[in-house]
């Protein structure tokens, strides 16, 4: 049976952000991503519509409405330039508003403003290989559930603890733990001994870290270039990467 219009415009409407707001919803694509989503429960998700080739393969998960769907279809609802064999729309769990004490206890991410979705998923996948449990979006960062940020992150968001706060609500939580900030004029960070607990705040790439985050960093720390090299910045997650390993080696 063919997918309804009707539904095929709701899944579509979920690229906005205002849609995935109302209805709490949003899309995730591809075997992996999907494989992740059905071995936990943070993220009920509510309906699959797969090939099937990957239902023969994968066996429908019990309990999960599911639809097989031609190829010309999944391309309808799809919101990847070259669909993946299996969508499913999920659902958001509530918005948690407590920060947990165990942010204390380890390396956090503080995001200052990172416009970009692909940017956000990348940043939970190094996140999530370095260890930093926690990642925090800041004002005008961009939103978790854009489909991008998602598919970027490899299923990253799935184990990554990621709040939506402002940096003075964890230096207000936590006063002692330490703030560092990626600076160019900041300390080389190899010659810098790091703490076994702390946040990391990263900016965009352009502006980088805004004025009034800025006054709660405690510690400026860059990347040097190598010598001779005028290479303006790196990319938000390259040099998260980067600054991560360094502080975790």
């Amino acid at each position: 049976m063919p997918i309804p219009s009707g539904t095929i415009k709701f899944i579509s409407s979920l690229r906005q952000k205002k849609v995935r707001q109302n209805y709490h919803k949003f899309v995730a694509e591809g075997p992996r991503i999907v494989a992740e989503l059905l071995q936990q429960d943070r993220y009920p998700v509510d309906h699959l519509y797969a090939l099937p080739a990957w239902l023969q393969q994968a066996a429908a998960p019990i309990g999960v409405p599911t639809t097989a769907v031609t190829p010309k279809e999944l391309g309808r609802i799809s919101q990847l330039a070259t669909p993946n064999q299996v969508l499913a729309v999920v659902g958001t769990p509530p918005s948690a508003t407590i920060i947990s004490p165990a942010v204390a206890t380890s390396w956090s991410l503080y995001l200052d403003g990172i416009q970009s979705p692909s940017n956000l998923g990348a940043l939970l996948r190094i996140a999530d290989w370095f260890d930093f449990p926690y990642v925090f979006g800041g004002p005008g960062t961009a939103d978790l559930y854009n489909p991008k940020s998602i598919q970027a992150s490899m299923g990253s968001f799935l184990r990554i603890q990621y709040r939506e706060a402002k940096l003075t609500t964890l230096t207000d939580a936590f006063p002692d733990l330490p703030v560092f900030g990626a600076d160019l004029d900041g300390e080389n960070i190899y010659h810098v001994t790091p703490p076994s607990t702390g946040i990391l705040v990263l900016g965009a790439e352009g502006p980088g870290i805004r004025a009034g985050t800025q006054v709660q960093i405690n510690r400026r720390v860059t990347i040097p270039r190598a010598a001779g090299r005028t290479t303006e910045s790196l990319n938000a997650a390259v040099a998260a990467g980067i600054l991560c390993s360094a502080l975790k080696r």
